[in-house]
């Protein structure tokens, strides 16, 4: 005769089933989060190799060395190198083009300009990229009031007495720019608009060059940004007439502005921004951005971008968007008011 099996040998009842399975259940879902949290923390952490930093525009100018400002800066902060590549062309756009082809990965940005980013999508009908559908904005980082500057040969000391030089002779003189739709281009265009003066443009392949013709007295006058300028000014080398800006510099506090000589409401600046090909992830974004901000505050880097006249800025992805886009509309009226064309 058998004997009944010991009450733990018992088979389990249905609720006990029931409670088992559940924790059975309970048991996996706090393993599978385990797992996760382990997998994230196990993902490589941005970056991991050298990023690439695209200039559209030669070595020399204004983009580059806001560019090579804030990139040692954040190659310290990174703990990876952050290598500028120069490549001009066609007012920036070749450069911006091989930006927005570059893999959506955060290790190729580039540096994005007014030229680049506002003045070529009205200026060139077939431009190859789309600032706002091609393009992640992370940072603007700097604006530059342009300066008005003529070579020493030029009989004028103010902005009055290069006005009524240029009308006595309309077309005998002529101005250099960083190539068709740079913001020299735009802002030597505005200023005949506004004075009623015809000089002619000399378009170049970036401000290095165009630097280089204006010293040799091969044209007579540029408006760019203070960087490149500010050496040749204090050397002599080319005469500043006027501040492009809605107020003086602190560097060179007796030089007027083109609004207080004689023309209201005139201002022309350039501004600096940090962008990554469209689809790059959130995350990179962010990461990136975090950077930029922390190379911002260091004191070395605002002295030395402040130095070059450059007004370092506290942006976000998001105000850097929509700054983009007031900008393109702004000046896309320009350029068709002065009905300015690609060269």
């Amino acid at each position: 005769m058998s004997r009944p099996l010991p009450r733990c040998w018992q088979p389990v009842r249905r609720w006990q089933v029931t409670e088992v399975r559940s924790l059975c259940l309970a048991l996996l879902v706090v393993l599978g989060v385990a797992l996760s949290g382990s997998a994230a923390q196990a993902q490589p952490r941005f970056p991991q190799r050298a990023v690439h930093l695209i200039v559209p525009f030669p070595p020399g100018g204004s983009t580059d060395i806001v560019a090579r400002a804030i990139a040692q800066a954040m190659s310290d902060g990174f703990g990876q190198p952050v290598i500028i590549d120069n490549r001009p062309g066609a007012g920036g756009s070749i450069g911006v083009e091989a930006a927005v082809r570059a893999p959506a990965d955060g290790y190729t940005l580039v540096m994005g300009h007014i030229g680049t980013l506002a003045v070529n999508p009205a200026l060139y009908a077939h431009l190859p990229y789309d600032p706002l559908r091609d393009l992640a904005p992370i940072d603007l980082i700097a604006l530059v009031p342009n300066i008005l500057v003529v070579h020493p040969s030029l009989p004028a000391s103010t902005v009055q007495e290069l006005v009524a030089l240029l009308r006595a002779r309309p077309g005998a003189y002529s101005y250099a720019s960083g190539g068709a739709g740079s913001a020299a281009h735009l802002a030597v265009e505005y200023f005949k608009l506004v004075t009623g003066t015809d000089i002619v443009h000399v378009p170049y392949k970036g401000t290095g060059p165009a630097m280089t013709d204006l010293l040799g007295g091969q044209v007579a006058l540029t408006m760019t940004g203070l960087p490149p300028l500010a050496p040749q000014i204090r050397a002599g080398r080319v005469r500043a007439l006027a501040v492009a800006g809605n107020q003086r510099l602190a560097q060179m506090p007796n030089l007027p502005t083109v609004a207080e000589s004689g023309y209201p409401g005139f201002a022309a600046t350039q501004w600096y921004g940090l962008l990554a090909p469209a689809g790059t992830p959130a995350a990179v974004i962010d990461r990136l951005h975090a950077e930029v901000v922390r190379s911002l505050a260091l004191p070395a880097v605002r002295m030395r971008l402040e130095a070059e006249g450059a007004e370092p800025v506290d942006s976000s992805p998001a105000r850097f968007a929509a700054f983009i886009r007031a900008e393109i509309e702004r000046w896309g009226k320009v350029v068709r008011d002065a009905r300015i064309r690609a060269d």
